[in-house]
């Protein structure tokens, strides 16, 4: 494989982590309130997180079975967050960052089961 897609995927591991960890720790009180509209219970929302967290920590592993599994965790949680996103009918510009979540683990998945 390319060492241009290597990096690529290293950079986007890198990118999708520090994001993660950013919305779910930097600016947790925003996911309280987004969460609040969801009508989910509190720990639900919590619990999300530290699957969030644990699944972006699985990423940034040399192992490439820990990176799948980071990334497919990810990912079932991203078409969750798309479906709670149509069922509260929110605006499109909402469901933006779920999308390129979701983008970027699909681009690592697919270039990890390379490597």
């Amino acid at each position: 494989m390319s060492v241009y897609i290597i990096t690529l995927v290293e950079i986007f591991k890198i990118i999708l982590s520090i994001s993660l960890f950013f919305v779910w720790v930097v600016r947790y009180e925003n996911m309280v309130k987004e969460f609040e509209g969801y009508t989910f219970p509190y720990w639900f929302r919590d619990f999300i997180g530290v699957l969030m967290l644990s699944f972006s920590a699985m990423i940034l592993k040399d192992s490439n079975d820990l990176i799948i599994l980071g990334c497919l965790g990810i990912i079932v949680l991203m078409v969750g967050a798309l479906w709670t996103h149509y069922m509260v009918k929110n605006p499109l510009h909402k469901t933006i960052p779920a999308f390129a979540v979701l983008g970027l683990c699909f681009f690592i998945v697919y270039f990890s089961f390379n490597i």
